[in-house]
This record gives structure tokens, sequence and C-alpha cells, in this order.
């Protein structure tokens, strides 16, 4: 079964700890919808972009935050 992850990285690409305790998931559905729930906070909390990999894969990213807040 694959496992669902994200990648915290600050705008410059460098990696950072996510101030949301992230998990693993199941489905990209439930990693997407995770994401959509807690962005606000993970901007707060130091976190400009974000990858989705499975099983450590790139699947889609960086997907800036700041985007989502300028939308």
């Amino acid at each position: 079964m694959a496992a669902w992850t994200w990648r915290f990285e600050k705008s410059d690409g460098t990696g950072t700890t996510p101030s949301v305790e992230p998990e693993e998931w199941t489905t990209q559905g439930d990693a997407e919808s995770w994401i959509g729930e807690v962005w606000k906070d993970l901007l707060a909390g130091g976190v400009d972009q974000v990858w989705l990999l499975e099983d450590g894969t790139e699947i889609y990213g960086p997907m800036s935050l700041h985007a989502a807040e300028e939308g």
C-alpha cells in the first residue's frame, strides 16, 4: 500500500519542520484533504511550500501555500 506524505520547505527550498504534526496517508485524496485543512497553520508556522510524495517519490511541488492565501 502506498504511503502519501508531504515535504515542507521554506521559499528557498530548504526543509523545515511543520508546526502541525504530519501523518502518512493511504490515498492522495486524504493527503490533499489534510493540507487543505491545515495550510494556514503551516504557513503561520513558517512553511512556505510543500511537495506531495508517494513512497518517497515526488508527485508534484513545490506548491506555494502563499498562493492559497492570495486566492
